[in-house]
C-alpha cells in the first residue's frame, strides 16, 4: 500500500476503534479549554481534569482570570507542574484575549500563536475542537504513531505536522489526532507496541 492509502485505512481503523474521537481534556468552553491545553504541557491529561473544576469555581470567566494574581493562580495548578510559569502565562493570555480580540478566543494560527504560553499544538487543537476546521495536533502519542506507521521519519512536531496535512483528509484529521492519542495510550505505547491487537498490523510497515 501507497501511504496515502495506509493513511486513509489508519483513519477508517481508528475510527472503528474509537468512533466518538473524545478529546481527553473535559473542557469544551473555549477559553476553559484553551486554559486546559496550556497546563497539559508536561502534564498528564487526567491530572488537568482533576484540578481544573476547582480552578475554573475561582475564575469562572476569563476577565476573573485576567484580574487574577499569578501566584493565587499557581497555587490552584500546583500539581500540573512548571506551575509559576504557567499561571502568568493563564493571567496574561486572558488578558490579550480581553485586549485584543475582545474577549472572544480567536480562530487564526497567527492570532492563537500570538497568545502567551500557545504554539502551534495547542492553536490546532482549539482550531479544531472549537472552530472545526482541519488541525492536525502533534501531541507525543500522535508522532508516536507516525513513526511507527512510516508516515514519517522525524520527531519534530512542526515536521510531523506539514507531513500529515499531505496524508489526512482535512476533515479527518482533528478527530485522527484525537483516536491516535487515546490508540497510543492504550495499543500503540511508548514501552511497548502491542501488535496483537492492534487494528493496523496488517498494513503496518514498521517491524517493532
Amino acid at each position: 500500500m501507497r501511504k496515502q492509502e495506509r493513511a486513509l485505512a489508519a483513519v477508517e481503523a481508528l475510527k472503528t476503534l474509537y468512533p466518538d474521537a473524545l478529546c481527553s481534556l473535559t473542557e469544551t468552553d473555549p477559553f476553559r479549554l484553551l486554559v486546559a491545553v496550556r497546563l497539559s504541557a508536561q502534564c498528564t491529561d487526567a491530572r488537568v481534569n482533576m484540578v481544573t473544576p476547582a480552578l475554573f469555581e475561582r475564575y469562572p470567566a476569563i476577565r476573573d482570570m485576567a484580574q487574577a494574581d499569578p501566584a493565587e493562580v499557581g497555587e490552584y495548578i500546583r500539581s500540573c507542574g512548571f506551575y509559576n510559569t504557567k499561571s502568568k502565562d493563564l493571567v496574561n493570555m486572558a488578558k490579550r484575549i480581553i485586549d485584543d480580540f475582545g474577549g472572544v478566543v480567536p480562530e487564526s494560527m497567527d492570532d492563537l500563536t500570538s497568545l502567551p504560553g500557545v504554539g502551534r499544538k495547542t492553536a490546532n487543537l482549539i482550531r479544531g475542537d472549537v472552530y472545526g476546521l482541519p488541525a492536525v495536533v502533534t501531541d507525543t502519542h500522535f508522532i508516536r504513531l507516525c513513526n511507527r506507521m512510516d508516515f514519517v521519519r522525524t520527531r519534530d512536531p512542526y515536521k510531523v505536522e506539514l507531513a500529515m496535512v499531505k496524508l489526512l483528509p482535512p476533515a479527518e484529521s482533528n478527530n485522527f489526532c484525537h483516536r491516535a492519542v487515546l490508540f497510543g495510550r492504550d495499543v500503540c505505547t511508548a514501552r511497548k507496541a502491542h501488535c496483537e491487537r492492534c487494528p493496523m498490523a496488517e498494513f503496518c510497515p514498521k517491524k517493532i
